[in-house]
Order: structure tokens, then C-alpha cells, then sequence
């Protein structure tokens, strides 16, 4: 905004003494350059150049060698140090003999802007003054800790406008700015005005101060006689000053003086009439960061809050926020959810009855009234509690739903001094919702509470707690939401270890497992197919996907699943299930995502990378699950990625991760699909991909899917398919399949 764009010659004199340093030279020559932004270099307009000085003055390059910013700023950059004494008078005199170099003869204003800390050896007073009775407007910069004495005795009058400091830069670019804008721009920005502030000036100087006193010998006027005194000791120092100045600057309206971010949203200035929010999260719902989050879902929602002392008044005060801020960011008008708020400590209080407050405004007051009590931490006890008493609420009006999803969210950073478990089992008992939201070094304990690891929000540092609002906004309202892939097509393979290394007890929690999330699918040849694979050191069907095609199938041929009890070998079973499960021939479906979930205790795995490579090579992914102890690197090189590795520490907590299991699966059969991975075409069959559809070259073969073999006697013959055909046969064997045509079966 601020660019002086009269016709002028402007000469940068650099101080490039030892006093000043190679440090501060090049944090001088970064300066010159920003001093150059508000400079519009060009021909006909401004043009610079630059003396660097120290024992005698140096030509870095004259004003009419470079003529566009970049080139000028370029130069400046490649400047370098030359050291020696500061002669600031004799780089004046060497102005007054050769002028500006490459300038215009006086035809247009000359300035002069001298960058120096002001430590010169020798005079500066009558060279300075020659040079501004020749009409040359002079500016002193001063670098480092300068001595501001000379640099006014350097600079034109008023020095006020002529003397800036480099050590703020901005504010010196707008310094010389204004007053060119005064004199020789005659100009201001839009909407800008120049006022006088006042500013101080900084400097480092020597004085001398009384150390303190030490005994001393002095003589007496008798002769050969001393006597004992204290003399003084003082020592140098230096300390800084400051020198209180007036400062001429430009202001210009900021468009966020009239604070347009709301919700704690930071405006951030783009010019003189622009600007943008940088919104909380949670926020952003409009440019002036409006709520973007709603809980849309009707809930009875109460909020447990840890005030004990291990929580601390600190950590008490930042849920205090992260609730306001969450309910400041979800809660709407007409918001459908009942929000309550209950404290514990050795003690349970409900200060805040779910449903009390239909408005934000009354909610807010309330929740800043609630006082931090400080004794342990007893949340089975809470637990407990709330599951009795609260949502024990009677309905203001005879028409209002009382069967609502309860919900219960558990904010604290402090390990329980009691039993959380069987308190949090009682609580999911009686219907309620349980979300825990902590630290992370309170995960373990919080998935005990929920019951379930994906209800379990952790964060990593205070103000990471806040940035989980749209994740705990997502968890409240996903808990009347039908869990697994009800509508999406799907072919699931489960390979479940039954070898020795798991045993009989462990290899039935497995089973139970399969069985437990086969409800979370709709079991048909339309939409999901199940298979099942058990293995030792070989693989065994159980049953392929197309065996059966429903629920009640499915679960009678699971229960009558045998243990092997042999050594494992995954490897085998995954190959097993690219070569004889996930097939056409064995019921897979083109066009449909495919997934293999391995269930082992990580024996076994030495041979599994390659098949299961060969598995995703080919479309199909593979997901592990693993209990128990196992290398690490062994398992991500068969999971192929952490996104699809689970590893559970006991058996007995194969059920809490089941929703996570299932909810990755769900994802997958969202994704897109490779209509030739795996290859549909059998006996050899080459796969060729059309848009939306494929073909099937055979050879020898002929059906959509190579599967009849070509009577003797008949001659292939080369195919020509028309673009738009769905299916068209030619004893030449090449098959054309599209998506669309199974769909439509479907």
C-alpha cells in the first residue's frame, strides 16, 4: 500500500566498518532492502543506489545501472563486507565531490539515507551541513546500539521525521515513508493519514558506578608513618538508554478494528479493506466464523466432569472452556439434545439437571458458576451414581419424548482410585452411551469405561483438547446409528489361525468374534458374502462366499467349525483364499470390494508377506488382527500399512475393538473398484478393461468368463464388439462384462 512513486534519486549510504560487524552489515543490507518495498524503482520514477563506507567510501553501483526492484534488491544481496574504520565524514565529502553517481544532476529531489551505528573517528558536523545545504533531504538510520547524537547531527531537520531505527523495520519503512509521503511523494495511500507518535530511542552507554570500598595504606605527614583507610573502587558497565522522541507515521483504518471475527475467531488484515477469520474449531460455519457444527441428533447429554485434585484447578478450568466452547459451537435454537453437567470428586453433584436449560445463553452462566472441589478421584464410584440418578428427570410437558439416546461423557486427566470397570459394565447396562474423553496416557483406562476404543477421545497437548469438538460432536451423534454395512456390497473372507500356538480356548473367542460381526452385515448374494477359512499348516473351507445367503446359515456353520491344533502357517491359508476362495468360480463378484480379515496370534506369519502382497496386488485387501505378542515389522509388512493392523494385548479384549474392525471394513467397501482385480476370467483368461465394464479374452475357452471349453472343430474367429453391448459371445472366446449388467442382476 505504501509506495513512493514521485521521480526521485535516492543513494543508500552503508556503514561497513568494524564497529558495525559482518553480522549487523548483513542484517543492514536486509533492511535496505525492505526499505526498498516502499520504493516504486523505475526509470522514469525512483531510482537508487549505494556507497558502501568505512576507511574510505566504495561505489557498490550507481542509480542508473539498475532500474526494477528486483535487479536493485538482487545487488544488495551480493554486497560484501569490507571492514575497516568508521570515516562517515569522509564518505560525506566524497558525495559532495562526485554527486550522486548515474543520478540527474539535481533535476529531480535528492536523498540521501545513511544506515550507521554513529561511532564515527572523525567529524561529521560540516561535511553533513554541506551536504544538506545542497537541498540533499538526509535520513539517519541507525544499526546496532547507535549513538543517536550524531546520527540528529547527520540527519535533516525536523530530526524527528529524519532519524529511524533499523532494529524495528516496519516501523522504519513507515517512517520513511511519511515523511517522503510529506515532501517529496506528496501523496498518501487511500483512506491513510500521517500523525506524530511518540517513540523512544535505545542505545548502550558506559558509565561508572561505586563498586564498594577496600582498606587501602595512605601515607601521613609524619615521616615514616602509613595508616589504614577505605578507599573507593568503582567499576565500568554498560547499560541501555532510552531517549523518549516523537515518531512521524502513517496510520491507515484496519478492517478488523471493528472485530468482525465472532466466537473467538482471529481477524487477520489483507490490505486496507480486507481481511479473513481464522475461526476455532468448531467455527467457520461463515466467513465470521459462525458455528458450523450442530447436534442435530436428539440426545440427553450429561457431562462428567473430574474435579478432583489430581485434575487439578488448572485442568478443572480447561474442561470448563472446552464444554463452552462445545456447546457454543453445536448447540443451536432449537437444538433437539438436553444438556446437563455433573461434578465428582469422593462425591457426585449434578448442578446442572439434563434438560434444565433449552437456552445457550442461561447454560453458559450456569457452567461458569461451577466450583472446583479438589478431593480423589473416585469415577467407578461417579459411574455408579450417575447411572441411578442422572437422567432421573420428569417431563415438564406430557408430549415430550422421554425415550431419548442417553449419553454420557467422562472428561478427565486423572487416574481412578477405584474400580472402573464393573461400575461402567452397570452403566452400559442400564442404556447409557458411555464417551471418554482424556489425555492419552489415560487411553487404557477410558477404553475400559466406554467399553469400546473408537468412544474413546484422547489428545496430546491442553490445546489439542479443543480440536477434538467435530470428533466428540461425530461420537454423540453416531450412537443411534446402525453400526456395520448394512447397504454395501462386500465379500468377506475371515482366516481364523486354529493351530496349536492359539489353543482351543483362545481359537473359540476367535469364533466368537466371527460370529459377532457377521450380525453387522446383511448376509445375500446381493449385498455382503461371507467365507470362511480355518488353518494349521494347511487351509480349510469352511464354507466359500456363495454357500450360504443369510444370517441363520452363516452362524449354524460357524458353531460347527473344528480345532486343529497343528503348527500355523499363514502364508498357506492366504494363498488358499487368492487361489480357491475370492474366485468367480467359488461365487466372488466382479466389480464388488473384497476384503480378507486375518485372525491369528502372530505365529506363522514368517511366510505371509508374499501372499498377502499378491492378495492387494490383485484388489483385495487385507486386514490383521492379531493377539497377543509379535514383531512389529513382520506384521506391517503382511497388514501392508498401520490402517489395517490392529494389535490387541489379550483375548478378552478382542470385543472392544470390534466396532473399530468393522467400521474400517465399511470404509473399504466404499472405495472404488478395479473391475479386473481379482482376474474374473478363469482358465487363463485375460481381463481388458473398458469404461465401466471389461472383457474376457480366452483362448480354448468361451463363456462371459472362460469358463466352457471350445467344442472340437470350431475355429476361433476374431471378435468384434460393438462399444455399447453388455454381453456379447464369438466361439473366438474374447467376453465382453460390464458392471452395469451384474448390477442389474443384482
Amino acid at each position: 500500500v505504501m509506495q513512493c512513486s514521485a521521480s526521485v534519486d535516492v543513494l543508500f549510504l552503508l556503514d561497513g566498518s568494524y564497529s558495525i560487524g559482518k553480522g549487523s552489515f548483513e542484517r543492514s543490507k536486509l533492511f535496505t532492502s525492505k526499505l526498498c518495498d516502499s520504493l516504486d524503482i523505475h526509470p522514469n520514477r525512483v531510482r537508487v543506489g549505494m556507497i558502501q563506507f568505512s576507511s574510505t567510501p566504495h561505489l557498490e553501483f550507481p542509480l542508473d545501472l539498475y532500474l526494477t526492484k528486483q535487479d536493485v534488491k538482487e545487488r544488495i544481496k551480493s554486497i560484501e563486507f569490507r571492514g575497516g574504520s568508521t570515516e562517515t565524514g569522509r564518505a560525506l565529502k566524497y558525495v559532495l565531490r562526485k554527486g550522486f553517481p548515474g543520478g540527474r544532476n539535481s533535476s529531480v529531489p535528492e536523498v540521501l539515507i545513511i544506515i550507521s551505528d554513529g561511532k564515527s573517528q572523525g567529524g561529521t558536523a560540516t561535511p553533513a551541513m554541506l551536504v544538506k545545504e545542497r537541498h540533499i533531504l538526509v535520513f539517519a538510520v541507525g544499526i546496532k546500539f547507535p549513538r543517536w547524537e550524531e546520527l540528529r547531527v547527520l540527519a535533516s531537520e525536523p530530526t524527528e521525521q529524519h532519524v529511524l531505527f533499523a532494529g524495528d523495520a516496519d516501523d522504519a519503512v513507515n517512517g520513511l515513508y511519511s515523511t517522503l509521503a510529506s515532501s517529496v511523494c506528496r501523496a498518501t495511500a487511500p483512506g491513510c493519514k500521517i500523525e506524530s507518535h511518540p517513540c523512544e530511542r535505545r542505545t548502550l552507554e558506559t558509565v561508572k558506578e561505586l563498586a564498594g570500598n577496600y582498606v587501602c595504606w595512605k601515607g601521613s605527614k609524619q615521616p615514616n608513618a602509613v595508616h589504614a583507610s577505605l578507599c573507593p573502587f568503582y567499576r565500568w558497565k554498560r547499560v541501555l538508554i532510552k531517549h523518549p522522541s516523537r515518531c512521524l507515521r502513517t496510520v491507515c483504518p484496519d478492517p478488523c478494528d471493528s472485530q468482525p471475527c465472532q466466537n473467538g475467531g482471529a481477524c487477520v488484515s489483507e490490505g486496507l479493506d480486507k481481511y479473513h477469520c481464522l475461526c476455532p474449531v468448531g467455527y467457520g460455519g461463515d466467513i465470521h466464523c459462525a458455528p458450523k457444527l450442530s447436534l442435530e441428533c436428539g440426545v440427553d447429554l450429561l457431562f462428567l466432569l473430574d474435579s478432583s485434585a489430581g485434575v487439578t484447578l488448572e485442568g478443572f478450568l480447561r474442561y470448563k472452556a472446552f464444554l463452552k466452547r462445545f456447546l457454543q459451537a453445536v448447540m443451536g435454537q432449537d437444538s433437539p439434545m438436553n444438556v446437563g453437567v455433573a461434578l465428582y470428586d469422593n462425591n457426585v453433584k449434578i448442578p446442572i439437571e439434563v434438560g434444565q436449560h433449552k437456552d445457550a445463553f442461561h447454560l453458559m452462566k450456569s457452567i461458569d458458576a461451577l466450583n472446583f472441589s479438589g478431593g480423589g478421584t473416585l469415577t467407578g464410584r461417579a459411574l455408579h451414581y450417575i447411572a441411578q440418578h442422572g437422567f432421573s428427570r420428569t417431563p415438564v410437558f406430557a408430549d415430550v419424548q422421554d425415550d431419548l439416546p442417553r449419553v454420557v461423557v467422562l472428561l478427565t486427566d486423572s487416574k481412578s482410585q477405584d474400580p472402573v470397570s464393573e461400575a461402567a459394565k452397570y452403566a452400559r447396562e442400564q442404556d447409557l452411551f458411555l464417551i471418554g474423553v482424556g489425555s492419552s496416557f489415560m487411553r487404557a483406562e477410558l477404553t475400559k469405561v466406554t467399553g469400546n476404543p473408537k468412544h474413546t477421545i484422547v489428545y496430546s497437548d491442553p490445546q489439542d483438547l479443543f480440536n477434538k469438538i467435530p470428533e466428540l460432536q461425530k461420537r454423540i451423534c453416531g450412537v443411534d446409528n446402525p453400526e456395520g454395512c448394512q447397504a454395501q456390497f462386500l465379500d468377506l473372507a475371515f482366516a481364523v489361525d486354529a493351530s496349536a500356538g492359539v489353543g482351543l480356548e483362545n481359537f473359540l473367542q476367535l469364533m466368537n468374534f466371527v460370529r459377532s460381526s457377521c450380525l453387522h452385515f446383511r448376509i445375500n448374494r446381493d449385498v455382503t458374502q461371507i467365507a470362511l477359512v480355518i488353518y494349521g499348516s494347511k487351509a480349510h473351507t469352511m464354507f466359500a462366499l456363495d454357500t450360504h445367503t443369510s444370517h441363520s446359515g452363516v452362524l449354524q456353520a460357524i458353531n460347527q467349525v473344528p480345532f486343529l491344533g497343528d503348527s500355523a502357517s499363514a502364508g498357506r491359508a492366504l494363498l488358499h483364499i487368492y487361489a480357491d476362495v475370492m474366485t468367480v468360480q467359488k461365487g466372488a463378484r466382479p466389480g464388488v470390494n473384497k476384503v480378507v480379515v486375518l485372525l491369528t496370534n502372530g505365529g506363522g506369519l514368517e511366510d505371509a508377506a508374499g501372499p498377502a502382497q499378491q492378495l492387494r496386488d490383485n484388489g483385495i485387501l487385507v486386514f490383521v488382527v492379531v493377539v497377543g505378542d509379535a514383531q512389529r515389522d513382520t506384521l506391517l509388512r503382511v497388514a501392508g500399512s498401520p490402517s489395517y493392523l490392529v494389535h490387541i494385548s489379550s483375548y478378552k479384549d478382542l470385543q472392544y475393538y470390534q466396532n473399530l474392525i468393522i467400521e474400517r471394513i465399511c470404509e473399504e467397501a466404499k472405495s472404488s473398484v478395479n473391475l479386473c482385480k481379482p482376474n474374473p476370467c478363469m482358465n487363463q483368461g485375460i481381463c481388458i478393461l473398458g469404461p465401466g465394464s471389461y472383457w474376457c479374452q480366452c483362448h480354448g475357452w468361451e463363456g462371459p468368463h472362460c469358463e466352457s471349453r471350445v467344442p472340437r472343430g470350431d475355429s476361433p474367429r476374431s471378435p468384434v464388439l460393438p462399444l455399447h453391448s453388455h454381453l456379447q459371445r464369438s466361439s473366438g472366446g474374447l467376453q465382453h462384462f460390464s458392471r452395469a449388467q451384474h448390477t442389474k442382476r443384482l
